[in-house]
């Protein structure tokens, strides 16, 4: 079977996206055989097609007979999904939605300020990164003002959330 090259710029991955949303645990197989079967990929669509892939598989057990999430269970899959792909799982993370920005109750989202957990995680990451001795002077130097208790970059943290 010869497969299809294809380049991020002809948009092709633009329809897996709305295919994946279509997906069922029947028709799931089928579609990731066709996102890793029928293309030669690039750096680009290779890309699309893990992300289609994930969405579809997503969308194929949400509405199977156990699913029905909400959307405040789909943003926790989004938290694990990222912190288990990128291998991120006992890191803090925040992720900016800037639309919010245009809706002065979300003020609150653009603060400069960090949680005490985040602090604490962040001073115990600089000193453990101080005590494997790598790191180029300016980067440990910065390390040792965090280890020493300065909150970077102008933030503050927060009492409580």
């Amino acid at each position: 079977m010869v497969k299809q090259e294809i380049k991020e710029e002809d948009g092709i991955h633009k329809e897996w996206y709305k295919k994946a949303k279509e997906q069922s645990l029947e028709s799931l197989p089928a579609f990731l055989k066709h996102l890793t079967e029928d293309y030669k990929h690039d750096y680009g669509t290779i890309c699309h097609a893990v992300a289609s892939a994930a969405l579809a598989a997503a969308n194929a057990v949400d509405h199977s007979p156990g699913g029905g999430i909400t959307g405040f269970q789909a943003g926790a899959i989004m938290w694990e999904f990222v912190q288990h792909w990128l291998g991120y799982e006992d890191e803090p993370l925040r992720l900016v939605k800037y639309e919010e920005m245009l809706y002065p109750q979300y003020e609150h989202s653009f603060a400069k300020t960090i949680s005490k957990d985040t602090w604490e995680w962040l001073r115990e990451r600089a000193k453990s990164l101080l005590s494997e001795q790598h790191g180029i002077s300016s980067v440990r130097i910065h390390w040792e003002s965090i280890a020493g208790g300065k909150v970077p970059f102008g933030y503050r943290v927060r009492e409580a959330d």
